[in-house]
Parts: C-alpha cells; structure tokens; sequence
C-alpha cells in the first residue's frame, strides 16, 4: 500500500519512519510513505503556502492552489485508474479507531493532508477532500502527528511486521478480543517491590490462564469503557461464563 502526505514539514517524518519495530513495514515497502511539500509548488520567491483569512481573524489559511497543484502531482505520480482517497485530519472527523485503522491496513492506501495554522482553505476541502479524520477532541499544531498514528497503527498490521506475528491479535479493541480492552501483562522478576504475580498466571495452566485474562479484560472494560461491553454483548460476542463473571464484579460493586 502506498500513503502519500502532504505536509509543510517533512522533516518531521524522517526520524519516525527510520525508529522502531514499524520501520520493517516502511523499509519493505509493505507500507510505502512518499512525502511532498506543497512549498514546492507555491508561486513567487517566498514559496508561500499561506494567507490571512477573509472576514478577517487570528492566524492564517492555507492556500488552495499550492495544494491543488501538490495533489496533481501525487496524481500523476501515483498513474492510478481510481484516485486514491484524500484524508484531512481535521476536529470534525470520525474519531480514528480500531476497525478504521483495520479498513485502511487492508487498502491500497490513501493521500493525507497534513494541515496547519488555522486550517485549508474550505474550496479545496470542499473539491479533493473525501474523509476527515480525528484523534480525539483536542487540537494539534498540525496534522503531521495525527498522520503518524495513523501509519503507525496500520503498519503494525502487516505481516512481519511484528517480533510476534500474532501480538497484535490481541491488542485492545481487537477482534480476538472482542472488542474489550487487554488484560494486564507481568515478567520478570516474579516479585517486584513486595508485589508479586497472579497466581493464575504462574500456575502453567493454559485454560485457568485463558480464563484469567479474560475476566480482568471483561472487569477493566466493564469500569473503564462500559459501551464497549454493550457492544460486545449486542453482538452476541459475551458467553455465558462471561456474563456469570460481570454479574458477580457488579454484585461485588459497592453500591
């Protein structure tokens, strides 16, 4: 797959994509990230990108015409028969999650325009823009960091990519899990501070450690992300040993 960004700082992206486990996925080309910086396609000796708002305001607007032109050219670049899908990360998004993340780890791949000052210019949104993604409802300098943790998450994703091949099987929010949120991990040493390990998991007991896992999966998200057990019970994805052990956590709630 191959994600294409438009970013002001391309920089930025150098040492994220050189660093860590995901770097396999971006060195193989499994993931293939190609940067472009629409300075390199504003007019004039200053290269500008930016503007004052009209109506007036704080701050500056990104210029639909340098932006227009970069796209163009990822466009040819990229010589496919459908236009590859256009994402700004942007506070009206769909907050990013699990199975988004899922959809584009399966897909060819996507151009992300990584926005700045007080936003683009609403006619090139308008135009090109075909998603709009958030992380959450909080607001970044830029859409440069929103993009790593999209790629980050859907590098992680592709096979070989991880030391385990299954480890993110069982990451929170997964399938594999059915939604619910992970159990907690120990190693070594077996006491830590006068804090030792579950029993459970140091019994060797594969299904009592299964079990184990998933009732502190089902009692953290019971506490902590309540809806995602509706969702899970909704789906019929809660067997009857799980709702057994929800009903006692609940009975054991202090009222």
């Amino acid at each position: 797959m191959r994600f294409d960004l438009i970013t002001l700082f391309p920089e930025l992206f150098e040492p994220f994509l050189k660093a860590g486990v995901t770097r396999r996925a971006y060195e193989s080309g499994q993931v293939d990230v190609r940067l472009w910086n629409p300075r390199d396609f504003a007019d004039g000796n200053y290269r500008r990108v930016d503007d004052r708002p009209f109506g007036g305001g704080p701050g500056m607007v990104m210029l639909a015409e340098p932006l227009h032109q970069c796209l163009l050219a990822i466009r040819a670049d990229r010589a496919e028969p459908e236009p590859a899908p256009l994402l700004l990360f942007s506070p009206i998004g769909q907050t990013l999650n699990h199975a988004a993340v899922q959809t584009w780890s399966d897909s060819a791949g996507a151009v992300l325009l990584c926005g700045r000052y007080e936003g683009v210019d609403q006619r090139f949104i308008d135009r090109h823009v075909t998603q709009q993604i958030s992380l959450g409802d909080f607001v970044l300098s830029g859409g440069e960091i929103a993009a790593m943790a999209l790629l980050d998450a859907v590098a992680r994703l592709q096979p070989g990519v991880l030391n385990d091949a299954g480890s993110h099987q069982f990451d929170s929010f997964n399938p594999a899990l059915d939604g619910l949120l992970d159990s907690p991990h120990y190693t070594r040493p077996e006491v830590w501070q006068g804090q030792g390990v579950p029993e459970a998991l140091m019994s060797g007991h594969h299904a009592r450690i299964e079990r184990w896992r998933r009732d502190q999966s089902l009692d953290i998200t019971a506490r902590h992300r309540p809806e995602l057990i509706e969702q899970a019970r909704a789906a019929g994805r809660l067997a009857r040993e799980d709702e057994a052990f929800l009903r006692q956590c609940s009975a054991s709630d202090p009222a």
